[in-house]
């Protein structure tokens, strides 16, 4: 078993990365944050169909994952969906299962995703959902060697002030260069050097209103190509 495991303490029941002192998701309410900060800000449901591909930093306790599988369901839309996630330190099944029970109207999903979670990371076939792959490791290195490009980006990490690792410009420009024509980025911060690190990187950028007291959040777009 890997030593690089996510080493957790406890606030009223949301887990805090000790490493960096930073919740996993929103004290405030964590599935409204990540459909308000992920989906909408990559404009899902609407974009589902066809062979739809959405690439993370950061996988943590799976909440985005989950929240995106139940949306990808509703939408009805023909197609399939794959979910590609960057994580340097693995969640323990047990702390993962303790963190999605705040999330009761997503039980039926963490259930299934539960049953097949290791911290090895990986390939994991989730019955009836999208196919899922976990990448172990720096996303620094994993990013640059990915052999794929997403729709869409959800940029997850740890507060830019406390994993600044996750937000330098060389990491933003792997994700341009791994993104689709058209496709997408989205994150809960509006950092300056984060808003111009995604425009070198080739996206057109927009500053928008952020989740509860967040004022804003960045949303981005690579221009079409041929």
């Amino acid at each position: 078993m890997t030593d690089q495991t996510a080493k957790l303490d406890w606030r009223d029941g949301v887990p805090i990365a000790t490493a960096f002192d930073d919740p996993y998701y929103s004290l405030e309410d964590g599935l409204a944050e990540t459909a308000h900060v992920f989906l909408a800000g990559n404009d899902l449901p609407a974009r589902f169909g066809g062979n739809f591909h959405i690439a993370e930093l950061g996988f943590g306790t799976g909440l985005s994952l989950l929240v995106t599988w139940a949306a990808w369901v509703d939408a009805g839309r023909p197609g399939t969906l794959q979910f590609t996630s960057f994580e340097a330190f693995p969640m323990r099944k047990a702390d993962m299962k303790n963190a999605l029970e705040h999330f009761p109207s997503l039980r039926n999903y963490a259930e299934v995703l539960l049953d097949v979670w290791h911290i090895e990371a990986g390939e994991f076939i989730l019955p009836n959902g999208p196919t899922l792959n976990v990448i172990a490791g720096d996303a620094r290195e994993t990013v640059p060697q990915w052999d794929d490009r997403a729709d869409a980006w959800f940029l997850d990490g740890f507060s830019p002030a406390k994993n600044p690792e996750l937000w330098q410009s060389d990491l933003l420009n792997a994700v341009g260069a791994h993104t689709k024509p058209g496709g997408t980025v989205a994150t809960y911060s509006a950092a300056g050097h984060i808003r111009r690190g995604l425009a070198e990187a080739g996206f057109d950028v927009t500053r928008t209103t952020g989740y509860g007291r967040k004022r804003h959040m960045t949303r981005a777009r690579m221009p079409d190509g041929e």
